[in-house]
């Protein structure tokens, strides 16, 4: 094991249970998404209202990306957590993201992937690709 290895499994130890969860979770998405032909654009995009987990680009559509992370579905599903209010906050954020394009009128979408985990490992990956939309999004 390298120096690097080293500090990186350190680093991840310091990191509370969830925070860790949610990194493996996101980074299970990308591959999901990676492997199902979109283009990975950025990781974590923090705006004033909040943050979004992943940007794709899917053909000429922008995809934001919700990830949830759960390790058991004993009270309901993960897309649940994505409420009225997480979503308003993730279309702020795109609003956000859209500002620092020169092309704003880019079509848009925004995806849920759900991840399960078993004893610690991603058990399942699900994508729900345009799991919700603004009524109306101004940009």
């Amino acid at each position: 094991m390298v120096w690097g290895d080293r500090f990186i499994d350190w680093f991840r130890r310091d990191k509370p249970e969830h925070l860790r969860r949610g990194d493996l979770g996101e980074r299970a998405a990308k591959r999901h998404l990676k492997k199902a032909g979109l283009k990975f654009l950025y990781a974590n995009f923090r705006g004033d209202q909040g943050e979004i987990d992943l940007i794709f680009r899917e053909g000429d559509v922008l995809v934001f990306v919700e990830v949830k992370t759960r390790s058991s579905e004993t009270w309901a599903r993960p897309a649940s957590a994505v409420n009225g209010e997480k979503q308003r906050k993730i279309f702020a954020t795109a609003r956000d993201y859209l500002r620092l394009l020169d092309n704003r009128q880019i079509p848009v979408r925004y995806d849920i992937v759900e991840v399960l985990l078993k004893d610690g490992q991603v058990g399942e990956v699900r994508h729900q690709p345009n799991a919700f939309a603004p009524a109306r999004i101004r940009r």
